[in-house]
């Protein structure tokens, strides 16, 4: 299946924590029940400084944001296991965040939840890509293309289809691998 997105791209820098993303205040919320899953969304990027983030990723009293597409630098998703902090942005309607790096259970936190696609990029795009920049990321060609760039990403490979089916329990059931509900 051919798949594209068009959006606002929202840009943060090195080690953006799972704090930042999701403080622990908001950790009581329970993404399975829809009226919590929606206020997971309304704090996403809630912890970033104001100084350095002036831009509300979400905007007050509202639970999805306008950019679907995160771009950040290394060490995405940093500082511990909280498999709040894709859901978050999953439930404020982001679809994919590219980083030069992840954090390792962040980056499996995204494909277990099937929250976020999580792209690896070769570029440093957070030095050259700005907040509210328009971008179009190409699944079926791994590109970001941005203010009339291409930037070639690295393949989301075999993790793809786990997303794609909503996560790992809904991609092992539809393989077979365990029964269907």
């Amino acid at each position: 299946m051919a798949k594209t997105i068009t959006s606002k791209i929202f840009v943060v820098r090195d080690n953006i924590d799972t704090d930042q993303i999701i403080p622990a205040q908001y950790l009581t919320l329970v993404p399975t029940i829809p009226e919590e899953y929606q206020k997971l969304g309304s704090y996403a990027l809630i912890g970033l400084p104001d100084d350095q983030y002036p831009q509300a990723f979400v905007p007050e009293g509202q639970f999805k944001t306008e950019y679907r597409i995160v771009i950040a630098g290394r060490n995405f998703g940093c500082g511990s296991s909280r498999e709040h902090a894709p859901i978050a942005l999953g439930a404020a309607g982001v679809q994919a965040v590219i980083a030069e790096s992840f954090a390792r259970i962040f980056f499996r936190n995204c494909v277990a939840t099937g929250e976020l696609y999580p792209f690896d990029t070769p570029t440093r795009l957070c030095d050259v890509v700005k907040t509210g920049d328009e971008g179009t990321l190409d699944f079926d060609n791994d590109t970001l293309t941005v203010n009339g760039v291409v930037c070639q990403l690295k393949p989301l490979g075999e993790v793809r289809p786990v997303i794609d089916a909503g996560g790992l329990f809904n991609y092992a059931r539809q393989t077979g691998m365990i029964a269907a509900r």
